[in-house]
Parts: C-alpha cells; sequence; structure tokens
C-alpha cells in the first residue's frame, strides 16, 4: 500500500510539474513581459489644442508560412507564439489601431488560389480583434511577390482580402497615416508601378492643398491649383510602408534588436532590400513625412533621412525570423508623437525553461528510482535477517 501511494504521488506531482510549465510556457509567460510595456507620453506642442493622440500598435514581417515550404512543426510553434503574444499585447494594451507592415505572408508570393485562402483563414484566426480595434495591414513582398514577379491578381486579391487599396491615407483624430506600396515603386514603368506613383502623386497634391490652407503649417509644397483636392488634416504625415528608404546598410544601428554584428555592414542593395535612392527623395519630397516606419530588414534601427526625416525600421514579429521579437507602440498626435518598445518573450528563454523543467523531471524520476531501489535493500535485508533468526 505505501508504494501504491508513492507511485501515484510522484505520478501527480510529475503531472503537475509537466502542465504547469506548458500552461507558463504557452500562456502565462507573455503577461509578465508585455506587462512591462506601456503607451508612451506625448507633450502638446499647441498648448492643449491637439486631439487625444492616436494609439498605434505597429508590427511587421509576420511571414505565416505556407503550405510549399512551411514544416507543420514550425507553423505550429511559431504561429502559436504569434498569436499568443498579439491576442495578451492587445488584451492588455488596447490599441486603437494596429498596423502590419507587410510580409504578411510567406509565399503569398507563389501560392495558389487555395492555398492563399488558408494562409488568409489561419491570418484571420491568429490576428482576431474586437471592434474597438482596426487593423491595417500593408504589402510586401512576399505577399505580391517583388516586382518582377507582381502582377495585378496577387496585388488585387491581397487588396480585396484587406478589404482596402495598397496605397492610401488612414486618418484618425487627425493624424494622417500614409500607407505606401513600395514593392511598386521600382521607377521603371511597369503597370502597377505607373499606377501606384500616380496614386501617391495625387494624394501628395491632396495633402499639401491641405498643409497650405493651415496658418500654422511650414512644411507645404507649393501647389498651384488645388481645385478638387480632397481635404485632410493640415498636419504632415506618419508614412508607413514594407521596404525601407535607401541606406548603405545597417552599420549604425545599434540596440538588442538590430542586425548581428557580422551582418550590419553588408550593403543593401537597391530595390531589394532598400528602396532606390530616387524613389526615396521622391517620396520625401512629396510628402515630407514627420516619421517613417518600415519593415524588411527583420532588424531594428532608427536612420536620420536629409538631417530631418526620421525612419524606424521595425523588427519581425516572428520567432523564424529572430530570438527577440517586437513591436512599437505609438502615441500620435496631430503636432508631436513618442515611440516605445516592447519586446515578447524570446525564444531562448522558452527552450532554457523547457529544457530546465526536463532536467528536473529527470531527477526526479533518478531520486525515485534509487529511493525505491534503497527501499527494497532495507526491506530485503530485514526479511533475511527474520529468515535466520527462525
Amino acid at each position: 500500500m505505501p508504494r501504491f501511494s508513492v507511485k501515484w504521488g510522484l505520478a501527480v506531482l510529475l503531472m503537475l510539474l509537466v502542465g504547469g510549465v506548458f500552461f507558463f510556457c504557452e500562456y502565462l509567460i507573455y503577461f509578465p513581459t508585455i506587462l512591462k510595456c506601456a503607451w508612451p507620453r506625448i507633450e502638446h506642442a499647441r498648448g492643449g489644442e491637439d486631439s487625444p493622440p492616436v494609439r498605434a500598435m505597429v508590427l511587421s514581417d509576420t511571414h505565416l508560412l505556407g503550405a510549399v515550404g512551411g514544416h507543420w512543426f514550425d507553423k505550429l510553434r511559431r504561429e502559436w507564439q504569434m498569436e499568443r503574444a498579439f491576442q495578451t499585447a492587445v488584451w492588455l494594451l488596447r490599441p486603437e489601431v494596429v498596423f502590419i507592415l507587410g510580409d504578411i505572408f510567406d509565399e503569398g508570393k507563389w501560392s495558389s488560389q487555395k492555398h492563399w485562402e488558408d494562409d488568409v483563414r489561419r491570418f484571420h484566426r491568429m490576428f482576431r480583434h474586437s471592434s474597438n480595434t482596426e487593423l491595417v495591414v500593408l504589402v510586401g513582398n512576399h505577399d505580391i511577390g517583388f516586382h518582377y514577379e507582381m502582377d495585378w491578381l496577387k496585388l488585387q486579391r491581397f487588396e480585396k482580402v484587406f478589404n482596402a487599396s495598397s496605397t492610401r491615407i488612414v486618418t484618425k483624430n487627425g493624424v494622417n497615416f500614409l500607407l505606401v506600396n513600395s514593392v511598386a515603386l521600382h521607377g521603371d514603368g511597369c503597370p502597377i508601378c505607373q499606377a501606384v506613383e500616380k496614386e501617391l502623386i495625387k494624394l501628395s497634391r491632396d495633402l499639401n492643398c491641405s498643409l497650405s490652407q493651415s496658418p500654422q503649417s511650414s512644411t507645404a509644397t507649393a501647389v498651384d491649383n488645388c481645385e478638387g483636392a480632397q481635404v485632410y488634416p493640415p498636419t504632415p504625415p506618419i508614412m508607413l510602408q514594407h521596404y525601407p528608404l535607401y541606406r548603405v546598410s545597417d552599420a549604425g544601428c545599434t540596440g538588442t534588436d538590430a542586425a548581428l554584428p557580422g551582418e550590419r555592414h553588408l550593403l543593401f542593395r537597391e530595390k531589394y532590400d532598400v528602396l532606390s535612392k530616387e524613389a526615396s527623395q521622391r517620396l520625401l519630397q512629396w510628402f515630407k513625412p514627420r516619421l517613417i516606419l518600415s519593415g524588411h530588414t527583420h532588424s531594428g534601427c532608427e536612420v536620420l533621412h536629409d538631417n530631418k526625416y526620421p525612419e524606424i525600421s521595425v523588427p519581425s514579429f516572428s520567432w523564424r525570423n529572430r530570438n527577440n521579437p517586437s513591436f512599437i507602440l505609438a502615441s500620435v498626435s496631430p503636432s508631436s508623437y513618442a515611440l516605445s518598445k516592447c519586446f515578447i518573450p524570446e525564444e531562448s528563454t522558452v527552450i532554457g525553461v523547457y529544457c530546465s523543467a526536463g532536467l528536473c523531471l529527470l531527477l526526479l524520476i533518478l531520486a525515485h528510482c534509487l529511493w525505491m531501489k534503497g527501499l527494497l535493500q532495507c526491506l530485503s535485508i530485514c526479511l533475511l535477517g527474520k529468515h535466520k533468526s527462525m
């Protein structure tokens, strides 16, 4: 009877250990990590004139694996990580709007319609949200292909899924968020490139006309004719896109989420790793953005273009691309903004917890075996002693 009780006690203890570790690593660990994050405070430069700041959560490069190159365990592990991180962040932080800066899918550039629909269903399940939060998605090269791979079918099915044009302005509380289809800024006159550039020129005219009518604006570009222009709040935009603006490399990037030291000095290729110099300068001249947020490189970086246009490269949100994913929390008003970075649990931490728990489990089983062996030896000695005395 004692042996039976010991065995069941050990079994219950092991089950509690395994269940507790699993529950911690797959659910609980996200809460204390994301609870460290907070919305940054901004100073109102216009004496309290500004609207309440927009609380925007910005992440990038989720790369949901497809049917061709995605191993089932890789899908299960990394997508569960992104789902738990996103759901915990949205529940705790309550953003008004979430921007995902492209490369939503890993194989959108070549997936069949059936596989595309399956990927879309998984995306909507993972990134579900309440009606109080708006989800805004930008297009990336893995969603519709690099410039030489993209076509109208891929672009239109992406826009249909997310019910919006890939190049547009989203306005919230007096703040203009400019969404740019940076995949189509090759400048070679391709049909999609022409359509996107035409739309950008129109949006630039509309914004500059709105700015020129504001007596407080000092950033507007002179516009000859504003008749028929759409009216936007008279404030320079926050520009969001997948590709970063042109920079030579990540050599000047620092921080725990920057590229690895051995990779920072690798030269970027124009129109592949970053936008071309020409496309970057056109965007800056057209819009004079007060902030640029981009993705694509999977690493964090801060760059100042022309000594006045700050750009933040947002790291990948997936463990598949980096050990320490993160996202940006942005508080944005019509006249100012403030940013903070929020890290989610590192994959190495979770693996370390599982390995430590496995070691404890092994030691418990070993200790139990040694204890039971010692107990059996004692019993056999006692029984043998009684037998001899008889």
